[in-house]
């Protein structure tokens, strides 16, 4: 029995996933906007009986039990943890900061029976599923390098908003990074321990975007990740972001080890083993056969397809429309992974201002919000 759902957004990725959730069998009941004329218009074009402005409206529908959250980071902690506080499940993107993430981290562990998955549709694109199986499988030998690039046109909205605030989870590093970061986790079985980065805001004003506004949000991003053991053990990675090439859109994974390497490019994936004159196709694009969305790349495109494909097959066999299976989403991101890759973005962040190394400690309790005001109380005690 497949669960309604409730959607909240309004943008690109809420376009293309009520069609995939209705051509599942899911039926979509509710759409949430940030403005009741956003969420009417878009609720009429994609037949959705129930729109509202109002988040509780949503939550609290009778016939939602599977919410779908892909709305500005600034705001998703707090409507994933009410959701999750009155029993619904939870499909999500990443929220703005650590400690948002920390607040997900502590909901989800309070109600295990629920969903609670991160939207990290990269680790559902089956070009990546068959590198990850291909390195379980030792293709590459022992792993030593990995090397992303990901390039392509603005990422800014139309109008001054979310995406041009770096503290409001805008920029590359936030929006597209944080992807790869939890990608490359996925791949390797590893996590980050140390990192460096170097952010830049090239565009910081537009033909829309002037005045005394300014964008402070990152349009390009260079950064570099030792993952898994210390020394020479560990796994190199570095990730390029360049978001100044309107026109085009480059989305390369390289893996290379001891003997051989594997490059999904796009959503194809090739490998090449030592010593082969040439690379071999392993996975060829299997062609999308959905609406096109200018604004959302194919692998994001398709991974979201084989997102929610795994979502039915983990909802369809269970008697409560609330119950799901482990099986098929197992390897969607966990929110203790979101909780990790956003532990990452603010590491790189720290080196961008310090130019220097820094290491990813993953935050196991919630700061004291009054911290601050103690540690100075405690100084003029002293």
């Amino acid at each position: 029995m497949l669960p309604g759902v409730g959607v909240f957004g309004t943008g690109s990725t809420a376009r293309v996933l009520v069609p995939l959730l209705k051509a599942e069998g899911f039926e979509v009941h509710a759409l949430w906007g940030r403005s009741e004329e956003e969420a009417c218009c878009l609720a009429k074009e994609l037949g959705i009986p129930f729109h509202t402005s109002r988040s509780d409206d949503v939550l609290l529908h009778q016939d939602v039990d599977l919410v779908c959250i892909y709305i500005p980071p600034s705001m998703t902690r707090q409507i994933a943890v009410k959701a999750l506080g009155i029993g619904k499940n939870v499909v999500c993107e990443k929220a703005a900061t650590a400690v948002d993430s920390f607040k997900m981290v502590t909901a989800a562990r309070y109600y295990p029976q629920l969903l609670s998955i991160m939207g990290n549709t990269l680790r559902f694109l089956p070009a990546f599923v068959a590198m990850r199986q291909l390195l379980v499988e030792g293709y590459v030998g022992e792993l030593q390098v990995c090397d992303v690039r990901v390039y392509g046109p603005s990422l800014l909205d139309q109008s001054y908003g979310w995406t041009c605030e770096e503290l409001m989870g805008g920029g590359g590093l936030h929006t597209v990074g944080s992807a790869i970061i939890d990608l490359l986790s996925y791949l390797t079985g590893t996590r980050a321990h140390r990192v460096h980065g170097l952010l830049r805001t090239f565009v910081q004003q537009n033909g829309l975007i002037r005045g005394i506004r300014r964008v402070t949000s990152d349009d390009f991003c260079f950064f570099q990740m030792l993952m898994g053991g210390t020394g020479s053990s560990g796994v190199c990675c570095t990730v390029t972001l360049n978001f100044n090439m309107p026109g085009s859109f480059v989305h390369e994974v390289m893996v290379v080890g001891s003997t051989g390497r594997l490059i999904a490019r796009g959503t194809e994936l090739y490998g090449q083993r030592n010593g082969s004159k040439s690379e071999e196709l392993l996975v060829g694009d299997s062609g999308w056969v959905g609406p096109e969305v200018k604004e959302m790349p194919l692998p994001l495109l398709q991974g979201l397809s084989s997102m929610v494909k795994a979502l039915r097959q983990s909802f369809q066999a269970q008697e409560e429309r609330r119950c799901w299976a482990r099986g098929p989403v197992a390897t969607a991101p966990t929110f203790e992974d979101g909780l990790y890759v956003q532990t990452v973005v603010e590491a790189v962040k720290r080196s961008s201002s310090s130019g220097e190394w820094e290491c990813v400690e993953i935050m196991s309790h919630e700061p004291d919000p009054n911290q601050n005001l103690c540690e100075a109380l405690q100084r003029n005690k002293n």
